[in-house]
């Protein structure tokens, strides 16, 4: 939201949402990759429920992490 009168707040604007667009986008498919190594090892035999649950949370919070880098990025 832009609370001012300077137009040089939307080019800022848009490229926070870019550099968030791009970080969902890095989420989505660290979180996609370990669940389907999860799943495969899982069919295989070679990972447990608790395992596939760990791992699941492990994504989350390496998400989380990865999503407050745009805290820190300077526009």
């Amino acid at each position: 939201m832009i609370q001012t009168d300077q137009p040089s707040k939307i080019a800022t604007a848009i490229n926070i949402g870019n550099a968030t667009n791009k970080i969902i986008w890095q989420n989505i498919a660290l979180a996609l990759g370990v669940k389907v190594l999860v799943l495969i090892l899982g069919a295989m035999g070679m990972a447990t429920l608790w395992e596939a649950v760990i791992a699941d949370v492990g994504v989350a919070l390496l998400a989380i992490l990865n999503a407050v880098r745009i805290q820190r990025m300077k526009f």
